[in-house]
Parts: C-alpha cells; structure tokens; sequence
C-alpha cells in the first residue's frame, strides 16, 4: 500500500515529515511513502502579509485531504486551530520534542542573565516578549520573520544580541550546536503544545489510523491535550501572550497557563493540578479560572 503525505516546503516541515515516515517505516516496511509538498511554500518571493498568515498553509494542506489527494499532513501542533474542518481528525501524536523556547545569542553571551542593559532581543511573539520583559525590563525587543536559518542570520546581518526560538525547531533540524541558552520554565512558559506533532489523517482512514498507531505517546498526548484545552477555553487569537505548559507524574498532572493583553500591562499566570485522565478538563478548568482573573483586573 501507497500512503501519500502532505507537508509544507520548509525546511523544518520536511524534516519533521520525514522523521514521522522514518519512524512508520520502520514499524512498517510494507508501507511505501510519497511526500508532496504544498504550493505555499513554493510561492518564496511574495510576502505573507500579501497571501494570509501561516494557517493558510495549513488550510491547503487540509483541502488536499479533504479532496483525497493526499493520505495524511504532519504540521507542528502549536500551528494548529482548535477545530479541524468536518471529515478530518487527530491521529496518534507521537513523542514530544524539547518543548522549552530558547536563545541563540551573540558570541561572548552565555545566558539572559549576562545580556547587557538595553540588549536587542528579536522575537516575532508576543508570548515571548512580554516574558522576557518581565525577566529584563530593560531589554529591547524587535519583531523578526522568516525561518529557523534566517533568523540566526540575522543576529549578524540587523547586529542583533540575540533571537528567541523554539528548542524544538532547532533540536530537529541538526542545529543544537546554535542553543546558546534554554530559557527555564519559570521564566518564559511555552507555546501550547510547542514540540509536539500534529498527525491530520480523513475521519474515515481506519487503515492508516492503525499504522499511526505505532507511533502513539501517551504522556505528549495527556500534556497536549491539557494545553490545547487551555489554549480552547481561553479561546485567544496569536496576537495576545498565551502559554500553557503541563507535567506529568504517574496518574497526576500539574498544568501552568499564561495569558495576557496585547500590550503585555497585564500577565496571569496560574498553576492547578488533577488526574492525568482528565486532562483536556483541566485544562478547560484553568481557563476559567485564569478568565474571571483577567476580568477582574479590566474591570
């Protein structure tokens, strides 16, 4: 049997891709993969701001499925919206990355802690900004784009101290030597689900469905399914600081979730903890404690 496998052209994107067909392939010899990427990300000298934001990668890989072009997508789940289109669905998700962020920094630096006063710190995150500013007030953030490779670049070509990234991205792409400095927990809460894979298969894609299988984590399934619950009864958009970042021990779970204004005047950070079996609950139920907070301070 053919499986055929959307993914976007990136560099990243088909690497992750192809660790997951790796990974199927060697539960499953029997099975031959083609990968097709999406035009998205063949269309290189448009800006984005002229073609739609990073879901409508997502939404065409998603169309394919849909029109039965392709078998199944691999995306990065922190890319994904909270409800897929009808007909399609989640399949097993797989072992999760590194899911802290990280600094790349300029030679001669070695933590947040040694940047000097007023230090250029590029990241394109509002979640990521307004963290570090609550670490640093005195560090001066500027907005950046483009992929993994362009951004370190940058720290020569715009003379930046350094760039805020996901270890994740990095750790798959071969460029671990570039981590100058994983950022703890404490300081800067992840993305939702940042690390993890999303896995898109039809509803109706039994076969495939058991072969992905193979691949099912069950820990990164608990943790995601507690932050992206936070991330869906927040119900906030990418233009406002949200994190969540859930632990797991045993049958138990302890869920942090962040969330804020746009203009960062206002971060909330709580921590809650219940069964690992009720996951998506309590990330639901942290939402809403985090929401009345939020409330009562705009009042």
């Amino acid at each position: 049997m053919k499986i055929i496998v959307g993914t976007r052209g990136s560099k990243l994107a088909v690497t992750q891709t192809n660790w997951v067909i790796n990974k199927l392939k060697e539960k499953h010899p029997e099975v031959e993969f083609e990968t097709i990427k999406t035009k998205g990300d063949l269309i290189q000298n448009v800006s984005l701001d002229k073609i739609g934001d990073k879901g409508l990668f997502v939404k065409e890989i998603e169309q394919q499925l849909i029109d039965g072009q392709i078998d199944m997508a691999v995306h990065s789940m922190k890319d994904m919206p909270s409800n897929l289109p009808e007909g399609l669905k989640f399949a097993s998700i797989p072992k999760r990355e590194d899911a802290r962020d990280v600094l790349v920094l300029k030679e001669g630096y070695s933590s947040i802690n040694d940047l000097p006063n007023g230090a250029k710190v590029a990241t394109g995150s509002k979640r990521r900004k307004y963290q570090l500013l609550k670490h640093r007030p005195d560090l001066n953030i500027v907005p950046i784009r483009g992929n993994v490779d362009t951004r370190i670049r940058k720290i020569v070509d715009e003379n930046l101290d350094g760039v805020v990234l996901a270890a994740s991205g990095l750790l798959r792409v071969g460029l671990e030597d570039k981590i100058t400095y994983y950022i703890p927990k404490d300081i800067m809460i992840p993305a939702p689900a940042q690390g993890a894979l999303a896995i898109e298969i039809r509803e109706n894609s039994k076969y495939i469905e058991e072969i992905i299988k193979s691949l099912k984590d069950k820990e990164t399934e608990i943790k995601v399914a507690a932050e992206r619950g936070f991330l869906d009864g927040i119900n906030g958009s990418c233009h406002i600081p949200i994190g969540a970042y859930c632990d797991v021990d045993g049958e138990n779970i302890s869920l942090t979730g962040l969330y804020g204004d746009e203009e960062g005047n206002n971060l909330i950070t709580k921590t809650i903890s219940g069964k690992a079996s009720e996951a998506r609950e309590i990330g639901l139920q942290l939402a809403k404690l985090i929401s009345k907070e939020y409330e009562r301070y705009e009042g």
